[in-house]
């Protein structure tokens, strides 16, 4: 098992990257909203990198807390979802479903630009430096819990991501009958995290953080760098 000072560091290395996934979700859905007309989030003082205003203390401080000291492998949690209002996009359907998608790409952008910083580490960082290690480790981390969190929010349950993007292809009654499926969300979630169903999404997690630290490795051989 593991001792507390191990289990003490593990959390000061997963905690920062994974608040940077969730406030860069939530920032990601109220930039792309603004695109799309609805101010919303903006007015309320959302649309901002400031931590402060995104952070829930349940989702985004208590829940992952206590999945990593308890070595849950299934990270819950989340910030607080920034305001949107699809009645102000200029066009409702396109405006839903780019808006939806912007969470989760943000997500995959930052899993990507954390395998560059991860690469450039390896290359220009002295292993001597005192900081090294925890910093190489918390970009390792924000790799997998980028594209863990991109991707489980695709999964098509209401109120998840996943969920807005195929009601922007439904008609208002065929959307009326998807959205009964609420009421039974978290138990569904639950029943498929403690049944273990979840596990397949390990698959395409590691598949995208294995494809994007291939595709930084690649670039920094082709141009000499030894990584």
């Amino acid at each position: 098992m593991d001792s507390i000072a191990e289990r003490i560091q593990y959390v000061a290395i997963q905690m920062i990257p994974f608040m940077m996934a969730v406030i860069m979700h939530e920032f990601g859905h109220g930039w792309m909203a603004k695109y799309w007309g609805d101010t919303t989030a903006r007015d309320a003082g959302r649309l901002t990198l400031n931590p402060l205003p995104h952070i829930d203390p349940i989702g985004t401080v208590l829940f992952p807390l206590v999945n990593m000291f308890t070595g849950i492998p299934l990270l819950i949690g989340w910030a607080r979802p920034v305001p949107i209002n699809p009645t102000r996009f200029r066009k409702y359907r396109p405006g839903l479903f780019w808006v939806s998608l912007a969470g989760p790409g943000m997500n995959f952008i930052m899993g990507f630009i954390a395998a560059i910083v991860l690469c450039l580490m390896a290359v220009f960082v002295p292993k001597d430096f005192y900081y090294f290690e925890p910093l190489f480790l918390m970009a390792k981390a924000a790799i997998s819990l980028n594209f863990a969190l991109g991707v489980f929010n695709l999964i098509p349950l209401p109120p998840l991501d996943g969920s807005k993007v195929v009601e922007s292809f439904l008609s208002y009654h065929a959307n009326q009958k998807y959205q009964m499926i609420s009421q039974y969300s978290f138990w569904i979630l639950m029943g498929l995290m403690f049944t273990g169903a979840l596990s397949i999404l390990h698959y395409p997690i590691q598949f995208m953080s294995e494809l994007s630290l291939g595709i930084v490795v690649a670039v920094f051989r082709l141009f000499g760098a030894a990584v």
